[in-house]
C-alpha cells in the first residue's frame, strides 16, 4: 500500500512542494516531530470527521463508523454495553480532535515550502520562470486540498492506495512534466546568465561567487521562514505525543470490541534519526 509522508521540519519543507513528498512506495504515515523525536503515524483508512460522527472508510467504501455513541461495521450496527460505548465514544472524541489539527498542519507546511521555494528561485531564474513555480505550487496545493481538507464541519484526510493514486496519479505527473518542460528553457538560460555574469574574471571565480550568492539566499530564506517552521515542529511535537495516546486507546478499543481487531486506523512508531 501507498503511503503519504508530510514531514514538518525545516529540512524538510523543500520535499513537501513536491507530490513525492505525499505519496511514497514506502511506509503510508505523516511524519510529525523533529531531531530525535521523530514519529511515524501510519494510516490504514481514509478517515472522515463530521459532528458527533467518524467515518473510517477504503476505496470510499465505509469499512465503519461511530455515530451518536453507536458503532457500525460493514453497516451493521454493533451491541455495546456500557463500558464499551464509553470507549468508542472518548475514541471518536480523540479522532475528531486531531484529525483538524493534522490537516492545519499540513496545509500550514505545504505554504510556508511555497513561500521558500518562491523566494529561493524567482530572483536566481526570474519573474517568468517564478510565476511557472508558483503555479507548480498552487496545483500542488489544490491536488493536497482534495484528499486533506476543511469543508464546512466536516474534515477529511485520504491516505488510502486508491485516494492517493486519484491524487497524485499520472494525471498530477503529466501536468507537473508539462510545467517542467515549457519553463526548462529559460530556467537553464536565467541560470546561466546568472553563473556567468558573476564576479571574477575565471570561470571559477564567477561559480564561486555564485556559490556565495546561492549561500546568501539560503541563509536569508532561512532566517525569514525559521520562526514558522519552528512553529510548526512545536505543534508536530504535541500531535507526536497525541497519537501515540490515541494508539494506546485505540488498542484497548480493538481489544474490547473484537469487531474492531482487523480494522486497525493507526500504527505510531517512533524513532530515533541519523545525524
Amino acid at each position: 500500500m501507498k503511503k503519504i509522508t508530510a514531514s514538518l521540519g525545516l529540512t524538510a519543507l523543500v520535499l513537501a512542494t513536491t507530490s513525492s513528498a505525499w505519496a511514497s512506495d514506502k511506509d503510508n504515515s505523516l511524519s510529525f516531530g523533529h531531531d530525535n523525536n521523530q514519529c511515524e503515524v501510519s494510516l490504514n483508512y481514509d478517515v472522515a470527521v463530521e459532528p458527533q460522527k467518524l467515518i473510517i472508510s477504503e476505496d470510499k467504501k465505509e469499512v465503519y463508523r461511530i455515530e451518536l455513541g453507536q458503532l457500525y461495521i460493514d453497516g451493521a450496527a454493533v451491541n455495546l454495553d456500557a463500558n464499551q460505548q464509553k470507549l468508542v465514544n472518548q475514541y471518536a472524541d480523540e479522532v475528531s480532535q486531531q484529525l483538524p489539527e493534522v490537516i492545519d498542519l499540513v496545509h500550514d507546511a505545504v505554504d510556508i515550502a511555497s513561500t521558500a521555494v518562491s523566494m529561493a528561485l524567482t530572483p536566481l531564474l526570474g519573474d517568468v520562470t517564478g510565476a511557472k513555480i508558483d503555479e507548480m505550487m498552487d496545483r500542488l496545493g489544490s491536488r493536497i486540498d482534495t484528499v486533506a481538507y476543511q469543508n464546512g464541519d466536516r474534515f477529511y484526510l485520504g491516505s488510502t492506495e486508491s485516494s492517493l493514486e486519484d491524487t497524485f496519479g499520472k494525471e498530477f505527473e503529466q501536468e507537473m512534466e508539462q510545467l517542467v518542460q515549457s519553463s526548462i528553457g529559460s530556467m537553464m538560460m536565467t541560470l546561466g546568465s546568472e553563473m556567468m555574469n558573476g564576479d571574477g574574471d575565471s570561470f571559477e571565480e564567477k561559480m564561486q561567487a555564485f556559490s556565495v550568492k546561492m549561500d546568501t539566499v539560503g541563509k536569508d530564506i532561512e532566517a525569514q521562514i525559521e520562526q514558522q517552521a519552528a512553529d510548526l515542529e512545536d505543534r508536530a511535537d504535541k500531535l507526536c505525543d497525541n497519537f501515540q495516546q490515541l494508539v494506546v486507546l485505540e488498542s484497548q478499543l480493538r481489544k474490547e470490541i473484537p469487531q474492531l481487531d482487523k480494522y486497525p486506523l493507526m500504527k505510531v512508531a517512533k524513532q530515533e534519526l541519523l545525524e
